[in-house]
């Protein structure tokens, strides 16, 4: 199948959650154990909620906020893994599918460089891409702002979305 107009579908997603001290945080799928937590309705994963909103937005269905609004109780403390797979059925839904995601955390603390690879490898099983599809990248802002300051963290997911040629 060629390329055509309107086959490709780009999805940009930012989020971001305060700290507070804690035992550890989910960023990408994986647990860090470490002294902060994340305030959030759900288990606060600022990468998947950038990529759910980022997918959300290629396929022209709104926000995260949207399909799972912090005002339903059926999201407290929820897994974001379990939202990523559901915004993929309604990607594919649409009949679109992932060619590939770039996430960036932005984050001073926790250092989350020796769990990269399985962040890839988790995202990737969740959007049904090959690892090497799905890049992860973290940055601190040097000590300013709120970051900086070990408030909180945020995150930004680009993804580029195909017409899928089967959609499942």
């Amino acid at each position: 199948m060629s390329r055509s107009a309107g086959r490709l579908r780009v999805g940009h997603g930012y989020d971001a959650h305060r700290l507070q001290a804690g035992q550890g945080v989910t960023l990408g799928g994986v647990w860090i154990d470490c002294d902060y937590g994340l305030i959030a309705h759900s288990d606060g994963d600022v990468l998947i909620h950038a990529l759910c909103d980022a997918l959300l937005g290629a396929a022209g269905l709104g926000d995260i906020g949207r399909w799972f609004p912090d005002s339903d109780a059926r999201f407290a403390r929820i897994d974001s893994r379990v939202l990523l797979r559901e915004v993929m059925l309604q990607v594919h839904a649409a009949g679109l599918a992932p060619l590939n995601a770039d996430l960036t955390l932005i984050a001073q603390v926790p250092r989350v460089a020796p769990h990269v690879d399985l962040m890839r490898a988790r995202l990737a099983e969740d959007l049904g891409v090959p690892p090497a599809l799905v890049n992860v990248k973290a940055t601190t802002t040097e000590g300013m702002g709120h970051i900086g300051r070990r408030e909180g963290v945020a995150a930004h997911a680009v993804v580029l979305l195909d017409a899928a040629e089967d959609p499942i």
